[in-house]
């Protein structure tokens, strides 16, 4: 547990990066259009939306520095695909961290109990 503790602390920086970059709705809901496992243009990410092309492309930017999506070029424009490993690696470290809170709270009600 402590290694895992140590190789999680040195990605800190890009959890950092995963949970701002979902901080914001409009980011969140070009992800779960994009999970459905379709590449999609900027023109299709910005269908049904108020936002402009400009923003959408300034909100894709921003979830692919995070590494959440990443762009491939097909012809004269840029398709965005999900990528899911980095929400992997932030449920592993959820997990961890929730486990590490159970084992706090079961030492806390076996003292107080006890």
């Amino acid at each position: 547990m402590r290694k895992t503790l140590r190789r999680i602390s040195t990605r800190r920086g890009g959890y950092a990066r995963v949970f701002a970059a979902l901080g914001d709705e409009t980011r969140l809901r070009l992800v779960a259009k994009l999970s459905r496992g379709q590449s999609n243009s900027i023109s299709q990410l910005t269908e049904g939306s108020q936002l402009t092309r400009q923003a959408i492309t300034k909100h894709l930017r921003v979830l692919e520095s995070a590494g959440v999506v990443h762009s491939v070029r097909s012809g004269r424009e840029s398709l965005f695909e999900f990528d899911p490993e980095p929400m992997q690696e932030i449920k592993k470290y959820l997990d961890l961290v929730s486990e590490q809170w159970d084992q706090a709270l079961s030492r806390l009600r076996s003292f107080v109990e006890g």
